[in-house]
């Protein structure tokens, strides 16, 4: 007979849990809509959803301690909104509004955040990897 193996306990709490479950849905919810304007044609340029990955930013910011900065590649909604920016003002600057976050002027790949320490998403593959670590460096100079 094969001994059962037992799983360990989770320290998380159950409230934790919830709202980890809450922000995965908004982040999928979110880029659903998102989805939908594109093929509407509200959306201009490109539109680089993140479903399937909410559980991946959910994670990063539940291991976030305050101050941390952030900055990712082309899909980076989930990471505005998991950070904790606006969902109103993240799709209003998907589609090109002035009260978007960067004034609908840095559509899909290119918002920001000083506030929430948000150093955007960049459209090129791989951009985010030096100014990630300028980030760093600045902050140990510091």
């Amino acid at each position: 007979m094969a001994a059962r193996k037992v799983a360990a306990k989770s320290n998380t709490s159950k409230e934790d849990l919830l709202s980890y479950y809450r922000e995965m849905l908004l982040i999928r919810r979110f880029e659903e809509k998102a989805g939908q304007l594109y093929g509407m044609g509200l959306i201009g340029g490109f539109c680089h959803l993140y479903i399937g990955q909410e559980a991946v930013v959910v994670g990063l910011e539940a291991a976030a301690e305050e101050g941390d900065k952030r900055i990712t590649s082309y899909r980076d909604h989930g990471h505005m909104l998991a950070c904790g920016m606006d969902p109103k003002g993240v799709m209003a600057e998907l589609t090109g509004r002035e009260g978007g976050l960067s004034k609908g002027k840095g559509g899909s790949m290119h918002m920001f955040s000083k506030d929430r320490h948000f150093y955007g998403g960049h459209g090129i593959v791989g951009a985010q990897v030096p100014l990630g670590a300028g980030l760093a460096f600045a902050d140990k100079y510091k």
